[in-house]
């Protein structure tokens, strides 16, 4: 059974040929929306699971690629992002800065350039998953790879 691939998955194949990557996105009909959600449908560990995260670091929005075992700290992050302040951004911040909305934000293809900040947790695994610009697609991509194209720093985000 194959249904024709969403236009944000189809964009966010794109994205990954002009990186050099060729990647096979899954779908999910019960959705891949939550970490958990998305680990129990692949069958993999949860800390395998790329949350990608908006937030405003004094007013800059930035992106965060967080295990999903892990949960992120905000003060960390301000940090890495040489700020003082992180908050929390809304469903419509998220969709403008990157073209996609939350729980299917991918970790490259967006609408805006954005830093990008990664958890070392996620480098413990070959191979993590991302969204693949839905609830219900996502795609696996070697951790390595993942920090490669999307050059971002990775340094300590986790809570605790």
């Amino acid at each position: 059974m194959s249904r024709e691939m969403h236009p944000n998955v189809q964009r966010v194949v794109a994205a990954a040929a002009e990186r050099g990557l060729v990647i096979e996105p899954r779908s999910f009909p019960d959705g891949t929306r939550t970490a958990q959600e998305a680990a129990d449908a692949i069958g993999v560990a949860l800390g395998q699971i790329v949350k990608s995260l908006i937030f405003g670091v004094d007013g800059e929005l930035v992106l965060a690629y967080v295990s999903g075992a892990n949960q992120l700290d905000e003060s960390k992050l301000a940090e890495a992002a040489g700020g003082l302040t992180c908050q929390r951004v809304d469903a419509d911040a998220v969709r403008k800065a990157t073209g996609f909305p939350i729980g299917g934000v991918p970790p490259f293809g967006h609408t805006s350039q954005l830093r990008i900040f990664i958890d070392p947790d996620l480098l413990q695994f070959d191979e993590v998953w991302a969204a693949a610009g839905t609830w219900h697609d996502v795609f696996g991509i070697e951790s390595h790879r993942l920090v490669e194209v999307s050059g971002g720093a990775v340094t300590d985000l986790k809570r605790g």
